[in-house]
């Protein structure tokens, strides 16, 4: 045991860094616990476009054990990397079910879209996007995102209905599935706000033993073989993903992975105290961490991989270098054997013409208010702000789509800023988009 703290020690620089073996391995389960939901989220909303769940859980997590333990090994990092959260409604729901791509063209796009991720690392092209999207549009493309991610959440637990003349209504408050959703978002939420660590996860057991003993759910069995990989594995069509139809989907794609990635390093490292005179050390393999990962996720079946905000919980336990990681990365591997569990949790219930996944449904509404907070930076009372942030906010739940908030957001704010004579705040890389966003929508039939 001491020969290994030992190899421990050096390869991590643990008393370098003010930790111990024994806090990175409380730091890694912590992380775990706050960011296994997407071991359950993750199958329910690939299997909507049509994916395999149980490839789909398999490949969950493999290219999240596979991606954080490269951030672990390269950057040094207690930051997990799993598919994220945005990312996988836009590939599901915009550009699968919304624009009928296949979901074999759509992993080729993710592909395609981690792919330039890499090329990009020694050629600042992602500093200069970072610095050319306008603050407001950052923050109101991350709470679009989680306006939509709530809307979907809404829908999952049978709270939100379509309804001919509104488009939507209050769902059946009496149904079951209903019910069920309502004490879990109710139990999660209380879990949130009492600070429990992993609520997400706790929320979704406990409602699962709660559906299970009103006969919602019929117990499946605890661990079993992993499932077959299969159904996705290698299934990615690069080739007819590259066609002109679909650089605006590539785009966005490449976009959220480094607004995602970015932010999220940012975020951790300020509050690990990694950022010093502005600089975070290692960033370029901690992108590249991002960027692999997502290309083998295509790879496996799985949508756009980033860094998660849920390390912060690590972090927190004290969490400060890779081990954190590995032992994350452990624990995914772990959940493969445990996809009895993961299909009661996951499954859905038919109620007329919807399928409800009350049990999924509350983190995602709870994730929802997570990203909404940046709102509090925008400059309601300039026109010129406001706007382009709201038509990006109302557009994407709406839509159905983050590219139609982002395109709507973007043109917007060239068009206002050129129209009062402020263009010097206008970075040139904007009004490229804003033009390319008009002559797609000029094309669209």
């Amino acid at each position: 045991m001491a020969a290994l703290d030992a190899l421990l020690e050096r390869r991590f620089a643990l008393a370098a860094h003010g930790t111990s073996v024994r806090t990175e391995l409380l730091a890694g389960t912590t992380t775990f616990l706050t960011m296994a939901y997407i071991v359950f989220v993750q199958p329910a909303v690939l299997s909507a476009a049509g994916m395999d769940f149980g490839a789909v859980l398999v490949a969950t997590c493999l290219s999240t054990a596979f991606a954080t333990t490269l951030m672990a090994l390269t950057a040094n990092y207690p930051i997990a990397v799993a598919p994220a959260m945005g990312h996988n409604f836009f590939f599901a729901y915009s550009v699968v079910l919304g624009m009928g791509v296949p979901w074999e063209v759509a992993l080729g796009a993710v592909a395609i879209a981690g792919t330039i991720f890499v090329l990009t690392a020694g050629i600042g092209l992602r500093e200069r996007l970072i610095t050319a999207i306008p603050p407001v549009l950052k923050h109101a493309i991350a709470a679009g995102i989680g306006l939509l991610i709530a809307t979907i959440g809404l829908q999952w637990a049978g709270l939100v209905v379509d309804a001919p003349g509104t488009l939507v209504t209050l769902g059946d408050l009496h149904s079951p599935p209903v019910l069920l959703a309502i004490f879990s978002l109710v139990l999660t939420a209380v879990l949130m706000v009492r600070g429990t660590r992993g609520a997400f996860l706790w929320g979704m057991l406990v409602s699962t033993l709660v559906a299970w003993a009103v006969g919602l759910v019929e117990y499946q069995g605890l661990a079993s073989l992993p499932p077959s990989l299969g159904p996705t594995f290698l299934h990615l069509d690069v080739a007819r993903a590259l066609t002109p139809g679909l650089v605006p989907v590539i785009f966005v794609f490449f976009f959220l992975a480094l607004f995602d990635s970015v932010g999220t390093l940012v975020g951790i490292g300020t509050q690990a105290g990694f950022i010093r005179g502005g600089v975070l050390p290692r960033a370029r393999q901690a992108l590249l961490a991002d960027a692999v990962g997502t290309v083998a996720g295509a790879s496996l079946g799985t949508s756009t991989v980033t860094a998660y905000i849920e390390s912060g919980a690590g972090v927190a336990a004290g969490g400060r270098t890779g081990l954190t990681g590995l032992v994350t990365a452990a624990l995914f591997l772990l959940t493969l054997f445990f996809s009895p569990l993961v299909r009661m949790i996951g499954g859905g219930y038919v109620q007329g013409s919807s399928t409800l996944y009350p049990i999924v449904a509350a983190p995602l509404v709870l994730v929802g208010t997570m990203m909404i907070g940046g709102l509090r930076e925008v400059a309601w009372d300039d026109p010129t702000e406001a706007i382009p942030a709201f038509l990006t906010l109302i557009t994407m739940p709406l839509t159905v789509s983050i590219t139609e908030g982002v395109s709507f957001g973007l043109i917007a704010f060239a068009v206002l800023k050129t129209a009062t004579g402020r263009t010097r705040e206008v970075p040139p890389l904007i009004y490229v988009f804003a033009i390319l966003f008009v002559a797609r929508y000029a094309l669209l039939r």
